[in-house]
């Protein structure tokens, strides 16, 4: 996002290892297509190779032009610099988006959803994966193999600083947009969306750290 800017450089570095262990539920989730993609909130391109080894065409769209710096040569189809709430394409431009951790991103995740549904082609697929509302956010401190979810889990909004978090990640320089699960899946249900199929990556422990789904415009 623009508050991005002035730091794309250290985020490319940071985001690297997280951004490669999301690869493969990805790549679950996409399965294979055609057409043009849009890689909404894209930031440097993490995703980019995944969506080109679906056999889709990447374009990317970000707010940040810090961001795209990083993003613009891996995308065959292009960089927009853009609002995720506003799109700057038409209708029915898309047969794929592939929204990826925006939910914690955005001022309101409802219109960014009603966006989504009003670029894709009918029969378009949409990919929305990140932060799991239950299991990662503001709420939840991590202590070990522990997972601690205190009860501000219903203070929603944005947060720029938490107890738990520690100093210089991302979260601590950027904050976050936390939404209840309530609050995720309603935007979900009113967008228009079918949803297929949910996922909870194991990545390794026992809590679901992301939260996956794969949904169609009929």
């Amino acid at each position: 996002m623009a508050r991005y800017d002035g730091q794309a450089d250290w985020y490319q570095a940071a985001n690297s290892d997280p951004a490669n262990r999301n690869l493969q539920p990805l790549r679950d989730l996409l399965g294979s297509g055609t057409g043009r993609c849009l890689d909404l909130g894209c930031g440097t391109g993490a995703y980019a190779d995944v969506i080109k080894d679906s056999g889709r065409t990447p374009v990317g769209l970000d707010v940040s032009g810090d961001q795209l710096r990083h993003a613009r040569s891996r995308y065959d189809g292009g960089v927009v610099l853009g609002d995720a709430q506003r799109l700057p394409f038409a209708d029915r431009s898309f047969d794929t988006v592939l929204a990826a951790w925006i939910s914690t991103d955005v001022d309101d995740f409802a219109a960014v959803l009603h966006e989504v549904a009003r670029v894709l082609r009918p029969g378009g697929v949409m990919i929305n994966y990140g932060v799991h509302p239950c299991f990662n956010g503001p709420h939840v401190q991590t202590e070990g193999e522990l997972r601690i979810v205190h009860p501000t889990y219903r203070d929603t909004g944005w947060h720029h600083s938490a107890p738990w978090w520690g100093e210089g990640g991302i979260r601590s320089r950027f904050g976050m947009r936390h939404l209840t699960l309530a609050d995720y899946w309603n935007a979900v249900i009113n967008s228009g969306l079918t949803v297929e199929r949910v996922i909870e990556p194991d990545r390794g422990d026992n809590v679901p750290f992301c939260l996956g789904l794969r949904a169609h415009l009929a």
